[in-house]
């Protein structure tokens, strides 16, 4: 029987109250919960962080863990697979933690409802408050109530690309050699 959406976002809320606090405990960062259909089954990806960075080994460590975790606590009632991963260059923002250390990047935001009759907002983070962050898309700002972002994620080669572009100073030399 498939999911509903009511009973998949169940799922992410308990994965992520159970295993918040052992991912805390290895010394990372829960960033995000993903649970989703995809050609191998049901996939649980835990995304995780810490100041340092991720290697394959945390990664595997942390899978051992929460494995054992989940496995006691079995919150999924069908077969599927665990993948823990580095957050990667287009990181998921999802706490206004993450939003305020990305202020002047590229990032992407989709909210739950339409704003201004749209949904999906592109462009350079300008300001993140406890409630609200507010992206710049194509010279329009936009305020997104974080209650209304439905995900978001850094845009780390379009962060790149733009300071790679911005318009350089040039000196004006007005001498000529005849």
């Amino acid at each position: 029987m498939p999911a509903t959406e009511s009973s998949h976002e169940d799922i992410v809320s308990r994965i992520w109250q159970l295993v918040e606090s052992v991912i805390h405990a290895e010394g990372m960062e829960l960033l995000e919960v993903e649970f989703r259909r995809e050609s191998v089954g049901w996939v649980l990806r835990l995304f995780i962080d810490q100041e340092d960075g991720v290697s394959v080994d945390d990664c595997a460590r942390v899978s051992r863990v929460v494995s054992d975790l989940l496995d006691v606590a079995d919150p999924i009632n069908r077969p599927y697979h665990l993948e823990v991963s580095s957050p990667g260059l287009d990181r998921p923002l999802r706490k206004v933690e993450h939003f305020q250390s990305q202020v002047g990047k590229i990032i992407e935001v989709r909210s739950m409802e339409p704003m201004e009759n749209r949904r999906n907002f592109k462009g350079k983070l300008t300001d993140a408050r406890s409630d609200a962050i507010t992206v710049d898309c194509d010279g329009r700002l936009y305020e997104i109530p974080l209650a209304q972002v439905e995900r978001a994620r850094l845009r780390y080669f379009d962060s790149i690309e733009k300071k790679q572009h911005s318009p350089m100073k040039r000196r004006h030399d007005d001498s000529s050699e005849i």
